[in-house]
């Protein structure tokens, strides 16, 4: 606080106030000195010093309040008082999306429309430009070049958590900084999640000899450490020193401080490892990242089987749209609703529920000091995963009509009998892994959520219409990668913010919201073929979301009978 404030206010009372009784004599404050030597001419009289005095202390008081009313002031606008002070909410703030399904559903099911034909989703086309071939300087090359030692610096562990694409951003990740330090890689460990609950190892979800044998000539990969060393371990693992990195590290940071430590030890160990790598690399170590990802990685052969066999029934059950389906993300499982603290239409007994999963799950972080929940600001944020019954307005408002084939790629969800009858009855042809499967072909996958995930992530590469609900990991890889295969992400991104508000007004007409679906889907197709600009190593976005232009030359355009065991 400025001391020239009170100035200003005593001076202007001071005229009309009676001297004040004296006070005993106060030495200046530091403020007081510093304002003395700055107006030499100017003297004050002993009145106006202690009206400053008393103003000063008075100005205080009140700013002191005044956060105790900004506080009290935000209390009240969130809980019970504000209908006394009849507090409007903001729009989009109210989960309103069940009620207006009720009431825009006999327009929903008389639209006679004409509706849109799946394989005319897409208009926007990239130009197919003639790939050039992948450089022959590899990461070895370039480490010898510039640290004149050509044999490897030592042995590379690293612990992959997290779910089944953060553990692959892990691996991909892995496969570029062992290049960087032109270290062996051994096969990454997969830690164990108290929320995925998945004991899975890197075998049970790929092909071990694909992924050494597609990376040899660029990063040399071994199964285990050599006896010796793991005798120096007494043949366990997790006492070699685990080596802590920050999240998206620089190269610079690898080679100047972990490559000496891996030179002086002969293997290091890093975990966790998700994001551990910045995008921002150079290109003979992106291409590491490419390779790793589109060659390397291949679901084993119980995963690539089923997922072949799901795909296969898929098509057989959209005859009316020429064998093309839709697949939808959805993110509407218990632990997701709970991280996310939003607020449906549940009441008292959701909160409940809610609160007590994510006390059970977090163990008291949104307890933290400091930790304040606002599930309406998050609803308008757009950080709310979207409903089943939004889902389907929204792609019914897009064209999307009820002889459309929808795979759903999910979890359990949280309260599935009621969250899923709206869907159903916008969508009567909608299949799951468990409905496509027999109990027989899913018993091997029970209990595993990472070999489960697969299988979504597998069917639903092959959609010709991917929709996605909430972000993370999973969409971000598969947009990815149906970028990289077809030159196109063929993905929905809903605007949600946008989203949130039309599905709480209870007054718009189903032709006005249509309208703005259209919008929204002409937005997601031209998202789908944009190559995001990249000046020489400054990349700003992930490789795994936009792999282009970096990972073309890997590409080879393939036809509608591309084989699924050659891509995942």
């Amino acid at each position: 606080m400025k001391p020239n404030t009170a100035n200003d206010t005593a001076s202007s009372s001071d005229s009309n106030s009676p001297t004040p009784p004296p006070s005993p004599p106060r030495h200046p404050t530091i403020s007081q000195c510093r304002r003395r030597l700055r107006s030499k001419p100017h003297s004050f009289s002993k009145r106006e010093s202690i009206g400053t005095g008393i103003n000063l202390r008075r100005n205080l008081r009140y700013l002191l309040l005044l956060p105790l009313l900004y506080v009290s002031g935000l209390f009240m606008c969130v809980s019970p008082f504000s209908g006394l002070l009849r507090y409007s909410p903001a729009p989009g703030s109210v989960y309103r999306s069940h009620e207006n399904f009720e009431r825009l559903w006999d327009d929903i099911r008389s639209d006679n429309s004409s509706a849109i034909e799946l394989s005319s989703v897409w208009k926007y086309k990239r130009r197919v430009k003639v790939q050039r071939p992948c450089p022959n300087s590899t990461a070895v090359n370039h480490f010898t070049m510039n640290k004149g030692s050509p044999g490897p610096s030592g042995y590379l562990i690293v612990e992959a958590n997290g779910g089944l694409n953060q553990q692959r951003s892990a691996i991909c990740n892995a496969v570029a900084v062992a290049g960087l330090l032109n270290a062996i890689l051994v096969i990454p460990w997969f830690e164990y999640n108290s929320i995925w609950k998945d004991p899975s190892e890197f075998g049970d979800l790929y092909d071990e000899d694909l992924f050494i044998s597609s990376l040899r000539g660029y990063v040399n990969v071994v199964k285990e450490l050599p006896d010796e060393l793991m005798e120096r371990y007494d043949y366990n693992i997790t006492n070699i020193p685990s080596f802590r990195v920050q999240a998206w590290a620089p190269v610079n940071l690898y080679l100047g401080v972990v490559y000496p430590v891996l030179r002086e030890q002969g293997v290091i160990r890093i975990g966790p490892f998700a994001n551990r790598l910045t995008m921002n690399v150079p290109p003979y170590i992106q291409l590491l990242r490419c390779i790793a990802n589109y060659r390397a990685l291949r679901f084993s052969s119980a995963i690539s089987t089923l997922a072949e066999r799901l795909v296969r029934r898929m098509v057989e059950r959209s005859p009316r749209t020429a064998g093309k389906y839709v697949s939808i993300h959805l993110r509407f499982e218990e632990d997701m609703v709970a991280f996310s603290c939003c607020m449906y239409d549940g009441g008292d007994a959701e909160t409940v529920e809610l609160d007590s999963f994510r006390e059970k799950g977090w163990k008291g972080k949104f307890k933290q000091k400091g930790c304040v929940i606002v599930p309406s600001l998050n609803r308008i944020n757009g950080k709310c995963p979207l409903t089943p019954v939004e889902v389907g307005l929204m792609l019914r408002g897009m064209g999307f009509d009820n002889s459309t084939s929808i795979y759903l790629a999910s979890g359990k969800i949280y309260q599935a009998e009621k969250h899923l009858a709206p869907l159903k009855k916008m969508f009567p042809l909608l299949y799951t892994k468990e409905s496509l499967a027999t109990p027989e072909e899913l018993a091997p996958f029970e209990g595993y959520s990472s070999r489960l995930a697969a299988i979504d992530y597998a069917v639903s590469l092959f959609s010709e219409v991917f929709v996605t609900t909430q972000g993370g990991n999973f969409p971000q890889f598969l947009m990815g990668h149906r970028r990289f295969l077809f030159g196109h992400a063929k993905t929905i991104i809903p605007d949600k913010r946008k989203l949130v508000v039309l599905l709480e007004d209870m007054a718009i007409s189903w032709k006005a919201f249509k309208n703005q679906m259209e919008v929204m889907l002409t937005e997601s197709d031209h998202k789908g073929m944009m190559v995001p600009r990249i000046k020489k190593i400054n990349r700003k976005t992930s490789i795994y979301a936009y792999p282009l232009s970096e990972c073309s030359c890997l590409q080879q355009y393939h036809n509608s009978t591309l084989k699924l065991r050659l891509t995942v």
